[in-house]
């Protein structure tokens, strides 16, 4: 699929996306946008869905901010981390993959059934979106979240209209920090990196966009595993989307 010349166009008010234009010198042809934390707060949604498979399973319970540090790498990798917490020896304990696989399917069958019962969109994320599909920038959802919650969410909240590409985090073989999803969105677009920017809120946004070669912005409000994402060095930080408009 191959992706016109994105220009800025006249919008009320002024040109849209003028300081994004400004920093990369011309429009991008692509722009890729993490989900969680940032276009969604979700992480009360994911808490109340891991906390009731964790209740299922008699496991306890864990707190929202345990959550919000572990969400952003995969759910897998979201129910390992709970059961660190919850489990002081659970690296030991040789059934601990397989209460992993059990709690995460437990999970799932949860979210699944309930994805968007608090979530919320960021201030500022319908406002450009709208103002990047105005400027003929082709748009593309890349998050470790599975594929399947991933567009039940997006279209929970009236976000997946805009999207001409959702990755999911089990749509290819790897996912961020590994380059590969960005780089499949770019050749399914035919956009050079250089032509092309991501936008995250944490590590493994910056890093994927790095080795993709890709420009990347990142966002000071998600979910950032508890390290200020001004330590991963994005290219840019805005403190929202409404910033480039």
């Amino acid at each position: 699929m191959s992706v016109p010349s994105a220009s800025v166009q006249a919008g009320e008010g002024g040109r849209i996306l003028q300081p994004l234009a400004g920093w990369l010198g011309e429009l991008p042809q692509l722009i890729m946008l993490d989900l969680d934390g940032t276009l969604v707060d979700s992480a009360a949604d994911i808490a109340l869905s891991l906390n009731r498979a964790l209740d299922e399973l008699g496991l306890g319970q864990v707190s929202d901010a345990l959550v919000r540090d572990g969400v952003g790498r995969g759910a897998a990798r979201l129910m390992h981390y709970t059961l660190s917490h919850l489990r002081p020896h659970h690296g030991e304990d040789p059934q601990g993959h397989a209460l992993e696989s059990r709690l995460l399917a437990v999970f799932m069958r949860h979210y699944e059934a309930s994805v968007c019962e608090a979530s919320t969109v960021y201030p500022g994320v319908r406002e450009f979106l709208a103002a990047a599909q105005s400027a003929g920038i082709a748009l593309a959802c890349v998050t470790n979240k599975p594929y399947r919650p991933a567009i039940a969410l997006l279209d929970a909240l009236d976000l997946l209209a805009p999207f001409a590409l959702v990755i999911g985090g089990d749509s290819l073989t790897q996912r961020k920090p590994h380059p590969e999803p960005l780089q499949h969105c770019l050749r399914h677009f035919s956009v050079t990196p250089t032509r092309a920017l991501m936008v995250g809120d944490s590590r493994n946004d910056v890093d994927a966009a790095k080795a993709a070669g890709v420009p990347v912005l990142a966002l000071p409000y998600g979910y950032n595993h508890g390290e200020p994402i001004e330590a991963c060095a994005p290219d840019r930080l805005v403190a929202s989307l409404a910033a480039l408009l």
